[in-house]
């Protein structure tokens, strides 16, 4: 994951210049023309490259088009392309959408929202909600300073919490609960940094081994409270008719189902934190029991004892 504003930076007389190639080549190969990608780069004075690139990354993923031999490019048998008044709109937004995908990390995932939006605001009929935090245009040097860290292997020097000056292997930007983070080793130890609380970012020259272990850590991992070189937890839940569904339509990392019954499900997932756990069965209380480990039943009455506790005392 790497961040370069390499398309996003052309100018504005180039990018004109781009959209008009592209808007020509539609039509072309909408008359029924078999294009060269040779031929097409000695016409508009480019590098055969360019022209690849222009159907490869902006034209074939949006138009039925296909490439035949000797690098030669025509629509599809069977399909033609609607040239009209919108086209040279929608070739805009798809190359937008190309340059921002094209940029990499949280930039990319921003954009490509707002662009769904706007190439869809006729007729979007989906709604969704993620709550997920903001990263504020004055944290994208930031981003870009982490991601290509990540990328190159460099160690990274940055001050946390405005006071503590560390170095640190990077090694992934993550969301958890719309939150961001960065995961890197420090000290040999696996950190997580709260985002917003990273200042001042340099990337140096010194390079490190990458950890294969951390992806599959993320991947399995259900909050950001996992840990690395700890025992696994395996931990067996109860769910009832009404929990069932949910935990069946979008299961938890690592869940096993053991058995259903009368609409309930029982099933283990294995954790490396019991607060990867804990916050989802509080949840989805009563509908959700621990079976074992009788640990994680201690801590969940524990923690109800004192909130019954203190609404007692503090009853109005």
């Amino acid at each position: 994951m790497s961040v370069y504003f390499k398309e996003s930076q052309m100018s504005k007389a180039k990018a004109s210049k781009v959209i008009q190639r592209l808007f020509e080549i539609l039509g072309r190969l909408q008359t029924g023309e078999l294009l060269s990608v040779k031929a097409l780069a000695e016409e508009y004075e480019v590098s055969e490259k360019t022209i690849q690139r222009d159907f490869n990354e902006k034209l074939v993923n949006h138009f039925p088009i296909e490439q035949v031999q000797n690098r030669k490019w025509k629509i599809k048998k069977g399909y033609a392309i609607d040239i009209n008044n919108s086209m040279e709109d929608k070739l805009i937004l798809n190359l937008l959408e190309t340059m921002a995908i094209n940029t990499g990390g949280v930039f990319a995932s921003k954009a490509q929202k707002l662009l769904s939006k706007i190439k869809n605001h006729h007729e979007n009929t989906i709604f969704t909600k993620l709550n997920i935090e903001e990263i504020e245009v004055k944290d994208f040097n930031t981003v870009m300073l982490l991601e290509t860290s990540i990328k190159e292997r460099n160690i990274i020097d940055f001050i946390y919490n405005e006071k503590h000056h560390i170095d640190v292997q990077a090694l992934k930007i993550v969301n958890f609960e719309g939150f961001w983070y960065l995961i890197g080793i420090e000290q040999e130890i696996l950190k997580k940094y709260y985002f917003k609380n990273i200042r001042n970012v340099i990337v140096t020259t010194k390079q490190f081994d990458v950890d294969t272990e951390i992806t599959e850590l993320l991947e399995n991992s259900i909050s950001i409270w996992f840990q690395k070189d700890t025992d696994k937890i395996e931990v067996q839940l109860f769910a009832d008719k009404l929990a069932a569904k949910y935990f069946k339509r979008r299961p938890l990392p690592t869940q096993k189902i053991i058995s259903e019954a009368n609409n309930s499900l029982e099933f283990t997932i294995n954790i490396t934190h019991e607060m990867e756990i804990i916050p989802i069965i509080k949840y989805w209380m009563p509908h959700l029991h621990v079976i074992t480990p009788h640990s994680i039943k201690e801590t969940i009455n524990s923690d109800i004892a004192k909130y019954t506790e203190y609404e007692s005392e503090y009853k109005v």
